[in-house]
């Protein structure tokens, strides 16, 4: 058997990672719930599927207990992260993941103990969001070692997203803007927190957004205050006012699932042009309570082509026996300067 399986192989990233796979000259095992998709890219690539449902335990404890890493790729994550990390700690397979959604590192911190145990990690966000962040924000608590707050954000130029973020951002578009405050997660409406950032090739008027690091970076840091912003307009910031106010509507699930219908028109995501003349920028700055601060920037690749490599580098670095049992960060796992293992990453000081 593969050592390494890839669930939601089909999806837009899973498809990237699988061809990142490929390429690099590493053996995958292909697996989702639609065998006739999964039959198609295995067609392509030459790798050998299963076809398995999420929810048929016996199934899946069978997929996995060859396997020494799985690379969960199937979101929404809130959804189908629990089931996924039960069966790796049935079958002793280390866990990673491409989510960003917070409720999804706050559920994988609570197997700790039990990962522990059997001597497996779980390794959630192990794409673009939140390696590069999660590596900056490392940084910037070694530069300000008492650091109360933390804020991060990014900006893309170019590319744009895949029909899953965008579901995944459906799904969360009622609840408002999650931030850390005194080390509690805390709720205030869209669109209230706005700043303009300067991401060093440029500067962008950023929105304040529930992005996985209000739990990661907490993880990592232990910093009790942060937010996260992302690069936005003053069109954008005006819909996101907009959302505030329709929340309740948006929370209903027939609207849901209409404007996800909506998202399955457009393309499965951005194309190899657009994300070869692509690149994000990140920015962050750590203060403490006198006042003093760090700030530094890190310019990566495009999101998507990220996850493809550092995805891939994680479970290379698994099956070489290089792991920390437990919840982990990308950070807490492998360092800060884990991100730079990866072409096109150079971190940078604000300033």
């Amino acid at each position: 058997m593969t050592d390494i399986v890839v669930y939601g192989a089909y999806g837009y990233t899973g498809e990237l990672i699988v061809k990142e796979a490929r390429k690099q000259g590493i053996e995958v095992v292909l697996s989702g719930r639609n065998e006739e998709k999964l039959k198609k890219l295995s067609q392509e690539t030459g790798f050998s599927y299963s076809a398995v449902d999420l929810t048929n335990k016996e199934a899946l404890h069978l997929l996995l207990q060859d396997a020494k890493v799985v690379i969960h790729c199937a979101g929404p994550f809130q959804q189908t992260a629990k089931p996924m990390v039960e069966a790796c700690l049935a079958t002793l397979t280390h866990y990673l993941d491409i989510t960003g959604e917070y409720q999804v590192f706050e559920l994988i911190n609570g197997y700790d103990e039990a990962a522990k145990k059997v001597g497996m990690m779980l390794l959630p966000g192990s794409g673009f969001d939140v390696v590069p962040s999660d590596c900056l924000a490392a940084l910037l608590k070694a530069r300000v070692p008492d650091a109360e707050k933390l804020q991060l954000a990014f900006a893309a130029t170019g590319g744009g997203i895949s029909r899953g973020t965008s579901k995944t951002m459906i799904e969360g578009a009622g609840e408002g803007q999650v931030y850390r405050s005194n080390h509690q997660l805390k709720t205030k409406p869209q669109g209230e927190s706005v700043r303009d950032i300067n991401y060093g090739s440029f500067k962008k008027l950023s929105a304040g957004i529930s992005w996985g690091d209000v739990s990661s970076a907490y993880f990592s840091t232990g910093i009790p205050n942060i937010e996260v912003f992302a690069g936005s307009s003053k069109k954008q910031l005006k819909a996101l006012k907009w959302a505030h106010r329709l929340r309740f509507f948006l929370k209903i699930n027939w609207v849901k699932n209409f404007l996800k219908k909506q998202t399955d028109k457009k393309p499965a995501g951005p194309s190899e042009e657009k994300r070869e003349n692509s690149n994000t920028y990140l920015w962050g700055r750590a203060e403490n309570s006198n006042g003093s601060y760090y700030e530094a920037r890190l310019k990566t690749p495009n999101g998507y082509t990220l996850t493809s490599q550092a995805t891939l580098l994680f479970a290379s670095k698994i099956l070489n026996g290089i792991f920390r049992p437990g919840f982990q960060t990308p950070s807490s796992a492998y360092g800060r300067d884990v991100i730079l293992e990866i072409d096109g990453c150079q971190f940078e000081k604000a300033g």
